[in-house]
């Protein structure tokens, strides 16, 4: 197993080296980089001022020495004014020559600034990120049970009137978009006017005039259930469809094995069957599924976080492709990278627990 894990964290430090300079090389494609001078400096900016702004900043480099330079294993740029003023990737004009370091980037921590927030991109990768984590937190503890048990109770009794409505109920869910059934959860339970809210409040069965909040902004500070259960419902609900649907066909092939028929003429009880001996067995194909849950919730939360205003790390995505923030959207992309990777070593890890005939050569 150890051997194991070595080797795949070697593949994913290689995959992750690649699937970055991929994505380094296409934000630094000349029509970005112009797009960010014009943005920095001026929009009427000529050619010549342009390309001015970008070699003095280090932009016009050959791309592999910008990636060696912002993994932090090549020295930074360094670019001498006519005034004999000096400034550099790793240290601001004025800074005294023995306090300049030569290396700046991911390997000493530095992420480099982020031109829309004014700050660090690496606290404001944080900062989105533990919000995100929250609201994943609390998805998953919703879906995930639900998940299972809809898929069990549907796979138990293939072809009953149970499987054939709850295998509707999952495909109905998973065929709503996230941003219609958030529209539709807004109307019918945090509108004033609308839904159910208002026949509520007038039975005196809410203190408030709505059910629910209809945004989280300030769950950002302080989750409740009045200002966190929409955005948290309405992505369990179209998650929850595809983890249950193969929950129920691994279910319902499990329960035809030989040894449930063995189980089953000797006289066990059917919860015993269920619980003991089929659902081990049937739950190796949805934790792969569920695993792959965690990078989806991750970066498929921009049109939740979008609707509900809730600015997490989906909304930050957002924020920093839609204004060209080189570095912020280099961070992100990484952490998507890093999360998609660890998941599948998981899920890998997992395997060997779930299922003993499993075994790592």
């Amino acid at each position: 197993m150890g051997i194991f894990i070595l080797r795949r964290l070697g593949v994913m430090l290689l995959t992750a080296l690649c699937l970055t300079f991929i994505v380094f090389w296409l934000t630094n494609l000349y029509p970005n980089l112009e797009k960010l001078a014009k943005t920095q400096g001026n929009f009427r900016m000529s050619d010549e001022a342009v390309a001015s702004f970008l070699g003095d900043r280090g932009y016009l480099q050959p791309m592999p020495v910008k990636f060696g330079q912002w993994l932090g294993v090549m020295p930074g740029w360094v670019t001498e004014k006519e005034d004999g003023k000096t400034f550099g990737r790793c240290f601001e004009e004025g800074t005294p020559e023995a306090d300049r370091p030569t290396r700046c980037g991911i390997i000493q921590g530095d992420w480099g600034f982020s031109t829309v927030f004014k700050d660090e991109v690496g606290s404001t990768v944080a900062t989105r990120l533990a919000l995100t984590g929250k609201l994943m937190l609390c998805v998953l503890l919703l879906m995930v049970p639900s998940a299972l048990i809809v898929g069990v109770l549907a796979g138990m009794r293939e072809g009953s009137k149970l499987d054939r409505s709850l295998s509707t109920f999952s495909i109905a869910t998973t065929a709503t978009p996230e941003y219609v059934s958030g529209v539709i959860f807004i109307a019918v339970l945090a509108s004033s006017k609308f839904g159910l809210s208002p026949l509520l409040a007038e039975w005196g069965w809410i203190d408030g005039k709505t059910l629910f909040l209809g945004s989280a902004t300030s769950a950002m500070a302080d989750a409740t259930f009045w200002n966190f259960f929409l955005p948290v419902l309405t992505i369990s609900l179209y998650g929850m469809g595809y983890i249950a649907r193969m929950t129920r066909a691994s279910m319902a092939e499990v329960m035809t094995a030989q040894y449930i028929r063995t189980a089953r003429l000797k006289g066990v009880k059917f919860s015993d069957i269920v619980l003991k001996h089929a659902l081990r067995n049937a739950l190796i194909a949805p934790f792969t599924v569920i695993m792959l849950q965690i990078p989806w919730l991750l970066n498929g939360v921009v049109i939740v976080e979008t609707l509900f205003n809730y600015k997490g790390f989906g909304w930050l995505l957002v924020q920093a492709a839609s204004n060209n923030d080189i570095e912020l959207l280099l961070a992100v992309s990484v952490v998507s990278v890093v999360v998609v990777l660890v998941t599948q070593l998981i899920s890998d890890i997992g395997y060997v627990y779930l299922n003993p005939r499993i075994r790592i050569s």
